[in-house]
C-alpha cells in the first residue's frame, strides 16, 4: 500500500509556476486587443446610431414638411432620449445635434 501511495504524481511548484506565467503572459497580450476593439465598436456604434437619426429626422421632414430639430424627434417620439440627461448621446459620450438636415455629433 506505502508504494501505491509513493508513485502518486502531482504538479510541482515550478509546473504551477511556469504555467501561471504561461497564463499571464497570455492575457498580458489579450487585453490591449480588447480595449482597442472596445474603441472601435463605440466609434462602428456611433455611425450606426447616426444614421439611424438621420433617417428619423428624414421621416419626420416628409410627414411634417419641416426640417426638426433634434427636441421635436425625441418629444415626438421618433428616437429616445438619454434617461439621464434627456439627450440623445453616441456611445462613446458625444451629444447629437441636427444642423443643417444633417446629424452629426457635437
Amino acid at each position: 500500500m506505502l508504494k501505491w501511495l509513493k508513485k502518486e504524481k502531482g504538479f510541482t511548484l515550478v509546473e504551477m509556476m511556469i504555467v501561471m506565467l504561461v497564463i499571464t503572459i497570455i492575457l498580458l497580450v489579450a487585453l490591449p486587443n480588447v480595449t482597442t476593439h472596445s474603441s472601435a465598436i463605440n466609434k462602428k456604434g456611433c455611425a450606426a446610431l447616426i444614421q439611424m437619426v438621420q433617417g428619423q429626422a428624414q421621416a419626420y421632414e416628409l410627414e411634417n414638411g419641416v426640417t426638426p430639430t433634434m427636441e421635436q424627434l425625441i418629444t415626438e417620439g421618433y428616437v429616445k432620449q438619454n434617461e439621464e440627461d434627456g439627450k440623445l448621446r453616441c456611445p462613446n459620450g458625444s451629444e447629437l445635434e441636427i444642423v443643417d438636415g444633417k446629424v452629426q455629433e457635437k
